[in-house]
């Protein structure tokens, strides 16, 4: 039935609601994120390898894509008027990494140039591997790195920025009224529907811009007012969390290990660059530093908003800026490809 397997399906759901129930009941930053891909994680290095079936997956994106929606506020215009200099940045720190990354997994670890240039590629990961295939690059050796930066991104950021604001991370807007689960159910379909076309036309994050443009529009238009009920926030973030550990299923831990060194150290390189050009932009722009820094973090943009939501910071700016982050990949990376092919980079 719809070409799901539901043994794997339910390990997957398994682990992942209960890594979030523990997540959260610990206190634990984005704990029903964090818990999810953790546990995720861990059942998939034990070679359960579980899966979410697509429906499921992106009813996850449509649920953070609303949610993000629901940070437009009437002020937003003179919020936009800040964040040109913001996205320049991240454009220069994005290309940093791909550069001094991919130069330390050439010299370090033996990669060829485009094999260590689409794994050190900030996101667009379906994109990235689509050109790894194309390219002759080492799909593997792409797929485990981008898959472990992804992992201790989601992982490692919320304690990270907890202990350089002195303190963790709260709920998003607790404070803030909740729309009817009949609005948002409306919301829900109407981001499916506006995704679907979205990703026939091959935009990039279809169900998260669907998601924003129509959850933005209806709270900027008074047509909505207030941020999706807990319940389904909570079942949203736990999706994402479990999708992302199922990256790892059908990974053996030889190559795990053979690789993790790798991964370590230019996630690490990776991290460090994108907390320099934060704390820039934050002193700069007057932002709060942890919110500058999920945006510019070279993870994902469903979980990197997610995370923005689950900390309490403006999921709009996030949002803009990753999704920035993969338009330019998607325009840039066939062009260093072609430089990487004729020229060490």
């Amino acid at each position: 039935m719809l070409g799901i397997d539901w043994q794997k399906t339910a390990i997957a759901l398994a682990a992942g609601f209960g890594g979030a129930l523990i997540g959260v009941y610990a206190g634990v930053p984005a704990g029903s994120l964090l818990g999810s891909t953790f546990a995720v994680t861990v059942a998939a290095l034990m070679g359960l390898r579980p899966s979410v079936p697509p429906i499921l997956r992106d009813f996850g994106f449509c649920v953070i894509a609303v949610a993000l929606g629901a940070g437009v506020t009437p002020d937003i215009l003179s919020e936009l008027a800040r964040w040109p200099l913001s996205l320049a940045m991240l454009a220069v720190a994005m290309l940093s990494v791909i550069f001094v990354c991919g130069w330390i997994l050439r010299r370090m670890f033996g990669a060829d140039a485009p094999t260590a240039l689409l794994a050190t590629s900030p996101g667009a990961l379906s994109y990235t591997l689509a050109l790894a295939d194309d390219r002759g690059a080492d799909v593997r050796f792409v797929m485990v790195l981008q898959s472990l930066r992804l992992l201790l991104i989601t992982l490692l950021l919320p304690p990270l920025i907890g202990f350089a604001e002195g303190g963790a991370g709260v709920a998003p807007h607790g404070d803030a009224p909740h729309i009817g689960y009949g609005a948002g159910a409306i919301l829900l379909v109407a981001t499916f529907i506006l995704g679907t076309l979205m990703t026939r036309l091959r935009v990039p994050a279809p169900i998260v811009m669907g998601g924003l443009l129509l959850s933005g529009i209806a709270h900027g238009a008074g047509l909505v007012s207030g941020r999706l009920a807990d319940p389904v926030t909570f079942v949203g973030f736990t999706v994402i969390g479990t999708v992302i550990g199922t990256r790892f299923a059908g990974i053996s831990r030889t190559e795990l290990k053979r690789l993790g060194m790798a991964g370590v150290v230019s996630t690490s390189v990776a991290v460090s660059i994108s907390v320099a050009f934060a704390w820039v932009v934050a002193r700069v722009l007057s932002l709060p530093f942890g919110q500058v820094w999920v945006s510019f973090a070279p993870g994902g943009v469903e979980g990197m908003s997610s995370m923005a939501l689950a900390l309490g910071y403006d999921p709009v700016y996030v949002a803009v800026h990753h999704v920035f982050r993969i338009l330019m990949l998607i325009l840039t990376l066939p062009i260093l490809i072609g430089l990487a092919g004729k020229r060490s980079i």
